[in-house]
């Protein structure tokens, strides 16, 4: 018998499934029945069988059989296969019909193995925000980061849909799987699994997505890392396999040493197991989509996209406008001066808001200038003349005393000491800064006034960075003060191309225009082509992760914009799929131990990974809601105008909208933290850019197409919206 699912045929033979294409066997698996237990000895030991009894029904085929373990325990599964929407159904019903004292609990799998080959090295993974192609860029302690290990299995609650895929390089065939249902509840919370053990916990309701290519031998770990190997003479492993398997395991993850002696490559090894109960059932199911791509981006978008409208969490409901209004209150008030230096804290303890340090950056998590910037606007279009002296004190001070000699700011400053901070030039902090010192220039200009100090600073800036590009188009990722390259890296190229865009606009100087051009072109052979999406951030190292794909983004918007080449566009598509992939789309509940938190009213959905491999998430989509619906007016693809509604809502679920959470501004957000244990773990405190992020969009939304809210947007003609989003048609007239 046989369930087909597009181009595929599942074919249900001798108590084992083959899924084949035009008569070739692409995946398959003999024994689809396999338990590993928890034994008395702390060993987990595992086996896998055929199906006793498999029957065509109504709905699709049911298949059964029971799994007996070396001390006589029994449990007993079915499986239910359906094709609903193109895609495969596997739902799992284990029960336990009898249990041996010495088996403590269990763990079942539902995994496909490859029959195109059985070498890791010949596919690429896509884990969305843990693992892409091969990690090649990722953090040492990354998924795939050593690829000579036999499990790769990590909690699905690390990932913003539990969604595992994997593609044959050379064919471009691809099997996904995905969770069914959003379904997730809390696990125990009376205990803390902290080392390379398995914890039963009937609780448990998260699995591990991944690939294995398991030898016939059971891995106990001491909790410092060290593995041991125990033959298992009467099991089978046939290759390598894709996996979900329930509940979940953290395996073999690279980790950092531990104990008075360091383990060669010590390992990670954490598991949750069922108790081995009579009569305790394990109820779950999963989605298995069948697809060929002719690359990794292409496969990467479309399984994404297959399981995002099934998971997708509810709309928050946020009134924008009135959040944002909020949120300038919230930063006039704690914007202090000190001498010539305006600015706000570097970080707020909360609820509080508990100011413990004024250090400030021009950028990134500092964001004064931007921050400067909305004050100014915000000032001016409701006449209140403390934000504008607020908003103009940042910006004079920055213009007024933080350019040094060779031509390029100081971009951190300490503001209630008045001293320079010892960090290098970072780009991305030029990016950022200049960028919003421009953006105010443009919008006093546009009223009759003119800041020549503001003009200046930039245009010396600017042309430092053209004096500083290489012949290839690229900026190091860092400067020392006397212009010498601080890092070999240049992954933050793609941070000044707005700002350089915006010179020319301003200036007319065509050389502005021909360096963003080089940069792009730097960006689009490595980020784009290369998938370099690394070293977005001035506090991590040149990792893969997700602000580098922001950046990316918006330089090739911003080149599209000013130049039409559709290649621009084209790459802003590829870089926005991979920034998607980053949030958490579905929901979970997470325990969090701070009364004043929103998580405890609010999903987390919204929130999303900050590296490749992080587990938990902050709020820096906020930043990207325009973008993403611009890019749905330049392509008409439904899907960017679906996510930059999304993200414009659900992350706003972190802050205390309405003052109700009992913080002492409204509207006042905390950074992020970690919650994929479903233990909320965070530094609960407030840094500039997590407002900043907010303000930012919604000011652009406002200014471009007169609303704050994606869905008020949408009332518009779409010949009106078109119009508008041609943002650089009157950004400034000279």
């Amino acid at each position: 018998m046989k369930l087909t699912v597009g181009d595929y045929d599942v074919l249900f033979e001798n108590g084992g499934l083959e899924v084949r294409k035009e008569g070739k066997t692409l995946y398959f698996n003999h024994r689809p029945i396999y338990v590993s237990v928890k034994n008395y000895g702390a060993m987990s030991v595992f086996r896998d069988c055929a199906y006793e009894c498999v029957e065509e029904t109504q709905d699709g085929v049911t298949a059964e059989g029971r799994f007996r373990t070396d001390n006589g325990s029994v449990l007993y599964v079915r499986d239910l296969y359906s094709v609903i929407d193109g895609t495969l159904k596997i739902a799992r019903k284990t029960i336990v019909e009898k249990a041996d004292p010495d088996d403590l609990g269990f763990a079942t799998k539902i995994f496909f193995y490859q029959a195109l080959s059985d070498d890791l090295l010949a596919f690429d993974y896509f884990y969305p925000g843990q693992w892409y192609k091969h990690n090649e860029y990722a953090g040492p302690y990354a998924m795939g980061k050593r690829m000579d290990l036999q499990y790769y299995w990590r909690k699905e609650t690390n990932c913003g849909l539990p969604l595992f895929a994997m593609q044959h390089i050379e064919s471009g065939e691809t099997i996904a799987m995905s969770r069914w249902a959003a379904n997730a509840t809390l696990p125990s919370l009376d205990r803390t699994s902290s080392e390379n053990y398995a914890y039963v916990d009937a609780k448990m309701t998260v699995g591990s997505f991944g690939v294995s290519k398991a030898k016939p031998e059971a891995l106990t770990y001491t909790y410092y890392g060290h593995m041991i190997a125990t033959p298992l003479p009467d099991t089978q492993c046939d290759g390598v396999s894709i996996d979900y398997i329930y509940p979940a395991v953290n395996g073999q993850q690279p980790v950092g040493g531990r104990g008075p002696f360091n383990v060669e490559q010590p390992l990670s090894n954490i598991s949750w197991v069922h108790p081995m109960r009579e009569g305790f059932a394990q109820d779950y199911a999963l989605g298995v989509t069948f697809r060929r791509y002719p690359d990794f981006n292409e496969m990467m978008k479309g399984t994404w996209r297959e399981v995002y409208p099934r998971l997708k969490d509810r709309l928050f409901e946020v009134d924008n406008g009135l959040l944002f209004e909020n949120m300038m209150r919230f930063l006039k008030a704690v914007t202090k001066q000190f001498g010539k230096a305006w600015g706000t804290p570097f970080v707020a303890q909360l609820p509080d808001f508990d100011p413990n340090s004024f250090s400030a950056e021009i950028g990134f998590v500092g964001q004064q200038t931007g921050i400067g910037y909305q004050l100014l606007r915000w000032g001016r279009l409701r006449n209140d003349p403390e934000a504008v002296e607020k908003g103009l004190g940042i910006l004079d001070y920055w213009a007024d005393c933080t350019m040094t000699k060779t031509g390029c700011p100081k971009v951190w400053m300490h503001l209630s000491t008045h001293q320079p901070e010892p960090q290098p030039q970072w780009i991305r902090e030029i990016g950022d800064g200049l960028e919003a010192i421009i953006d105010a220039y443009v919008f006093d200009a546009k009223r009759g006034i003119l800041h020549d100090n503001w003009l200046d600073y930039c245009t010396k800036t600017a042309d430092w960075l053209v004096a500083k590009q290489e012949p290839d188009g690229s900026l190091y990722r860092s400067y020392f003060y006397d212009g010498t390259r601080c890092m070999d890296s240049k992954a933050s190229t793609p941070c000044i191309v707005r700002f350089l865009i915006q010179m020319y606009l301003v200036t007319g100087k065509k050389e502005y225009l021909d360096s963003a051009v080089a940069a792009g072109n730097w960006t689009y052979e490595h980020q784009y082509l290369g998938f370099e999406y690394r070293g977005g951030t001035c506090d991590q190292s040149d990792v893969m992760d997700k602000e580098s794909g922001i950046y990316a983004m918006f330089a090739f918007i911003a080149l599209y914009d000013i130049t039409k080449e559709k290649r621009w566009l084209d790459a802003a598509c590829g870089a926005a799929d991979y920034v998607e992939t980053f949030t958490f789309v579905w929901n979970f509940p997470v325990d969090d131990p701070y009364p004043t938190h929103p998580f405890n009213r609010n999903h987390i959905s919204g929130q999303s990974n900050v590296t490749v491999g992080h587990g938990g998430g902050d709020v820096y989509m906020a930043a990207c809601s325009y973008v993403y619906y611009r890019l749905y007016l330049l392509t008409g693809d439904q899907q960017y105008c679906d996510f930059a509604e999304f993200i414009n809502l659900n992350v706003k679920q972190v802050n205390d909208i309405d003052g109700s959470m009992g913080y002492k501004y409204i509207g006042l957000v905390n950074e992020g933290g970690g919650f994929s244990d479903q233990q909320y773990r965070g530094r609960f405190h407030w840094l500039p850019w997590c407002t900043f992020v907010e303000v930012d969009p919604s000011s652009r939304f406002f200014d471009t197409f007169g609303a704050y809210e994606v869905a008020d947007i949408e009332k518009l003609p779409l010949e009106e919206r078109l119009r508008r989003n041609e943002i650089y048609a009157d950004y400034f007239t000279r």
